[in-house]
């Protein structure tokens, strides 16, 4: 499935990791993502729902990261 969006990642080969990534947070929140990748049905609130928790699950993710490497 192709992402419509104009963000680059630095890592393209983390491209599939970040879509499972939003499919659990999807998952976990009760909230259907279309299987045609057209967002546009989909209300902003839960859009934001998404992306937020993402982002404190990558936030988390790095915290535990640069934890460890401080130890």
């Amino acid at each position: 499935m192709s992402s419509r969006s104009s963000n680059t990642l630095i890592v393209p080969q983390a491209n599939a990791a970040l879509d499972q990534l939003k499919y659990e947070v999807a998952q976990e929140l009760g909230i259907a993502i279309p299987q045609d990748g057209y967002y546009g049905n989909m209300t902003s609130r839960d859009t934001g729902s998404i992306g937020g928790s993402i982002t404190r699950r990558l936030v988390q993710i790095a915290e535990q990261s640069l934890a460890g490497q401080f130890k």
